[in-house]
């Protein structure tokens, strides 16, 4: 029997150079590297896994560097952006942070949430929403608990078709709950990580690579149920793929009519498959089929170096209050 989804599983983007993407989701946005692993499709590249202390589903974003890829294109069919949530009266404390990186921000606020929008340094669009979320957030990273950030809170997508990619969503279990300008929101009925804004507007074709969102992924409970949603899909002539085994949890991916890339993914095994939670992301783990290479392997991978995680302290004073308002973003967004 297929359930509706409860949210977000996790939110996949390429970027560019991995030290640098270390360095920007450790060192500045203060999350965990919760599994620092290999792209299963390329044992020759990383693929970094950040989250809170536990890697609780809804807080995982993670990344494909690769250091030669041209820079991506926003624009249709994609995702545009991936948005995190942080407490309400935080987002003064988090323009000063960013700004005192040399990260250039713009506030803003739709759906009456306030927001924080910026790019990492590959150019993937990012967003802070002022959203208090069920969430357990790192306690031990870089920035002070009180403004730490509670997981993904959604992603924007801009698809060809967006009424064919609202279908799908509806299949997958998310409401329709509301409408600002051009941007209609669906909602999944969990308790956090739940939000896919789609825009229905003209644009360019995008163009992937570095700084492009790849896929979202949304949960399933277990293998059987993936099997299930797979022949749905199927029955139904909508592009999904055989179920891959990601070690940490299984997965289809289904390219929806409106041209968005959707990863369905199982809850388990989990994170801790592999390695004990106190020592998540400090060595590197490989799937059970890629041991025999191991030496090989990292061979090959540029070594990295975890930045320092003791709370700096930068822009406390607008941590616990600030307006938190701003004008709507710009009908481009």
């Amino acid at each position: 029997m297929l359930s509706d989804t409860p949210g977000i599983h996790h939110v996949t983007s390429m970027v560019g150079d991995a030290q640098a993407n270390l360095d920007f989701y450790v060192g500045t946005l203060g999350l965990r590297l919760v599994k620092r692993t290999v792209n299963h499709e390329d044992v020759l590249r990383y693929h970094l896994y950040y989250g809170n202390g536990a890697g609780d589903l809804g807080t995982v974003y993670t990344c494909f560097p690769y250091p030669n890829e041209p820079p991506g294109r926003r624009g249709r069919p994609q995702i545009t952006a991936a948005s995190f949530a942080v407490p309400e009266g935080s987002l003064d404390y988090w323009a000063d942070r960013l700004g005192d990186h040399g990260v250039d921000t713009e506030q803003g606020s739709r759906f009456d949430e306030s927001a924080l929008r910026f790019e990492d340094p590959s150019g993937t669009r990012l967003e802070l929403v002022a959203a208090d979320q069920p969430v357990e957030p790192w306690t031990e990273g870089s920035v002070p608990e009180r403004a730490a950030i509670r997981g993904i809170h959604g992603v924007t997508a801009l698809p060809t078709n967006p009424f064919a990619t609202a279908s799908v969503l509806d299949t997958l279990g998310f409401d329709l709950v509301g409408e600002d300008g051009d941007r209609v929101r669906y909602r999944a009925g969990g308790d956090h990580s739940t939000v896919v804004d789609l825009l229905d507007r003209e644009a360019d074709f995008a163009r992937e690579g570095s700084g492009s969102i790849h896929h979202v992924a949304v949960r399933v409970g277990d293998e059987e149920e993936l099997h299930e949603w797979h022949d749905l899909f199927r029955e139904r002539d909508i592009e999904v793929s055989r179920i891959r085994d990601r070690h940490y949890y299984k997965a289809i991916y289904v390219r929806e009519p409106g041209g968005i890339l959707i990863e369905l993914s199982t809850e388990g095994p989990g994170f801790g498959i592999d390695e004990p939670q106190e020592s998540f992301g400090e060595s590197l783990v490989l799937p059970p089929w890629a041991e025999e290479d191991r030496e090989m392997v990292e061979g090959q991978l540029p070594p990295l170096e975890t930045p320092a995680t003791a709370s700096d302290g930068s822009g406390d004073g607008g941590a616990t209050g600030g307006a938190d308002g701003g004008a709507d973003f710009e009908a481009g967004d």
